[in-house]
């Protein structure tokens, strides 16, 4: 079987994506793992499948690398709007659903792309650190020097801790140096470190926010991770942060078709 895709990636993600609004794809575990895996596939963080969705411009299916379906991933959100547009959906505005609901992208230009993103009404202070949901499960710890950090190592330490084995966890690290904050991140699904992550980003501003005490209603943070830098907008009230939006750049890679091994 052979299958038309196009790659793209949001601050170094990268993402398989492939038209499927005739829904006529139904791929295996095995077969995404396949697909993105980086010496006998593609190589992608995940696979997204753009399909048809009554109420909406379309619909974005993700799925990890290691073939599991994925929650929400705010940099495939951003890219999926890309290929949208590509596909004909030409608007400069888009509503589409995912994992955890309605989205909203806004086209700032050719290759930048502001997504809507879920509201958090909890933040949890676990052992000096952080848990909070954006779509997708966070781990935050401020570390003194990001860089220093075996992000690997330490990542799967948490992960696969007695707490969070079960469901898994991405991990996130973060420095605070002025004004920008320096981050990398050890990803479930993926099982490695990963040069961006888009939940991941938003989850480190507003821990940013909680830890710095910040109650000034509107905020923007700029984040640094391996891939490029993204900017973070929400408002504040007391301990509720909504009108969330992740703003950064998208680039289209390639295009080819993929041959499936067996």
């Amino acid at each position: 079987m052979s299958v038309e895709f196009q790659k793209y990636h949001g601050a170094g993600n990268d993402f398989v994506m492939i038209d499927d609004r005739d829904a006529k794809f139904n791929f295996s575990k095995e077969q995404i793992a396949q697909i993105c895996h980086r010496r006998y596939g593609i190589g992608a963080y995940g696979l997204i499948l753009i399909r048809r969705k009554e109420g909406f411009d379309f619909e974005m299916l993700y799925y990890n690398a290691d073939g599991g379906i994925g929650s929400m991933c705010g940099n495939g959100g951003r890219c999926a709007a890309m290929f949208a547009k590509k596909l004909g959906i030409n608007k400069e505005e888009m509503n589409f659903n995912a994992f955890d609901g309605a989205h909203h992208a806004l086209f700032v230009n050719n290759e930048i792309i502001k997504l809507s993103m879920a509201a958090v009404s909890e933040t949890e202070n676990f052992q000096n650190d952080f848990i909070l949901n954006t779509g997708s499960p966070h781990y935050i710890k401020f570390v003194d020097d990001v860089n220093s950090i075996d992000v690997v190592r330490e990542g799967k330490k948490i992960r696969y801790s007695e707490k969070f084995i079960a469901e898994g966890i991405n991990v996130n690290f973060v420095t605070i140096k002025h004004d920008v904050i320096e981050m990398r991140t050890y990803e479930r699904g993926v099982e490695d470190e990963t040069l961006s992550c888009g939940t991941g980003t938003v989850a480190v501003a507003i821990a940013t926010s909680v830890k710095l005490n910040n109650k000034t209603e509107k905020q923007q943070f700029n984040l640094k991770a391996p891939g490029g830098n993204l900017k973070v907008y929400f408002s504040r009230k007391e301990d509720c942060f909504k009108d969330v939006w992740l703003e950064g750049s998208v680039e289209h890679v390639y295009s080819g078709n993929f041959h499936f091994s067996q």
